[in-house]
């Protein structure tokens, strides 16, 4: 079984006539990246990623035992792509109150936020506890991360001495600059390499967010044969058969109709990262040049009793995006009680998934009602491997829909703004000209 597209609820709103005008487009979009011939084409090592990944594999997973085994809590350092998608895919598959009675080696992260409070907190959990640290950045110069691995680094090498802490730390950073990589080198860390073709928001496939998820426990092998099925499937030139393919032609089609925001929903709480990750790679990768549809997302139906409003009945600028998960992984039947004061009873002995879908069913027919258009995405469980498989889906679909929009979905040039004015206001050396400059704006 694979993850699956239904963008029948979509065809109220643009018509399949509509949808097929972008089939042109598609061929075109699926031929540039895989000829590399596009924007952007020097950051296309993803594509290939699930099959070039597997001789790594058993050095990741060696890595990873060796930090289960000497550590209570891991952290992973690192911003953005270098920690979300690994978030993702263990949220994704972890008891939700693990936390509380933890089995096993708990993963935290660091390095996200410049938060004084977060980062004492973390260390003050940190302090008699055996720790390992994970530091994932290219450079080894951008500051949330670089911050908190020096604060954390410090503070191992006191717990544990010097020479063990170099046990307890990898890194994973360019293969040969960098200051990560220099100091990787001087002090004799194990590392993992980022490649140069690969950026970080198409980075989980790789040892950045393998690597945490494997010393999570979980199984990368199955998630990458899961993306290595999709990476076959959306090779396919037909549009019929390439579900990533008609993903990017429906939502530039809506977006023609006038449809500026997506919602990422689920009605899963376990998914709630995993769209904290898409809203990454989309908002990065597409909006560019004054262009690209905004990525939001909402869990339900927590968020129907505070969106809910809004998505029914708000400007018609909306369409949402489901995953939906047909089969949980455990069984809860919901009880019969005599007196009956909250009248549930008519739900006694069924499932609460039954409860769960209908109420995901009932939610589209009234959004598609209240002119809010509908795409489907259905996985048929919360497994790695179908993980691995909606990972690469919305990666392929991300290069297609960017090159649709006309842009190069593979660089990022509007995230340097806040920190060039972030340094001038710190007075960072090399700065002093900003530094001027924004203080008089602000005087």
């Amino acid at each position: 079984m694979d993850i699956k597209i239904d963008i029948s609820k979509t065809l109220g709103f643009v018509s399949s006539e509509e949808i097929n005008q972008y089939k042109p487009q598609v061929e075109k979009a699926l031929e540039q990246l895989h000829n590399a011939s596009g924007k952007g084409n020097d950051f296309l090592g993803w594509l290939t990623l699930p099959s070039d990944i597997k001789p790594q594999l058993e050095d990741i997973k060696q890595t990873a035992a060796l930090l289960r085994e000497k550590c209570e809590v891991i952290v992973c350092v690192g911003i953005g792509g270098s920690y979300l998608g690994a978030k993702a895919v263990i949220d994704a598959l972890s008891n939700s109150f693990e936390w509380l009675n933890p089995s096993k080696p708990q993963i935290v992260y660091a390095g996200q936020n410049i938060g004084e409070d977060y980062l004492f907190e973390l260390q003050t959990l940190l302090k008699n506890k055996r720790f390992g640290i994970i530091c994932i950045s290219k450079s080894g110069t951008t500051t949330e991360p670089a911050l908190a691995f020096r604060l954390l680094k410090t503070q191992l090498e006191k717990q544990q001495g010097k020479e063990s802490a170099k046990e307890l730390i990898v890194c994973i950073t360019d293969k040969a600059r960098g200051a990560l990589r220099t100091l990787a080198t001087q002090e004799g860390y194990k590392t993992f390499v980022i490649e140069d073709n690969i950026g970080g928001r198409f980075s989980v496939l790789s040892p950045v967010g393998l690597l945490p998820i494997a010393c999570a426990g979980f199984d990368i092998d199955h998630l990458i044969l899961g993306a290595e099925k999709m990476m076959q499937v959306t090779r396919e030139k037909s549009f019929e058969n390439n579900p990533a393919a008609q993903y990017a032609a429906v939502r530039n089609a809506l977006y023609a109709k006038g449809k500026k925001v997506e919602m990422l929903v689920n009605f899963n709480p376990k998914l709630h990262f995993m769209s904290e990750w898409w809203k990454q790679l989309y908002g990065e990768s597409e909006g560019k040049e004054n262009k690209g549809i905004f990525p939001a997302s909402a869990d339900f139906t927590t968020d129907l009793h505070s969106m809910g409003q809004y998505i029914q009945e708000g400007e018609r600028h909306l369409f949402e995006t489901v995953i939906s998960v047909d089969q949980p992984k455990h069984e809860v039947d919901f009880p019969y009680d005599e007196n009956n004061l909250d009248g549930l009873n008519f739900l006694a002995g069924k499932r609460v998934d039954e409860v769960n879908k209908m109420a995901e069913l009932g939610t589209m027919l009234a959004h598609v009602d209240g002119g809010v258009p509908n795409i489907r995405i259905s996985m048929p469980q919360l497994q790695e491997y179908y993980l691995g498989q909606l990972i690469y889906f919305f990666e392929k679909a991300c290069g297609i829909s960017g090159y649709i929009l006309d842009v190069n979905p593979f660089n990022q040039p509007g995230v340097e703004a806040y920190k060039k004015n972030m340094f001038a206001l710190l007075d960072k050396p090399g700065y002093e000209e900003a530094s001027k400059a924004i203080k008089a704006r602000l005087s």
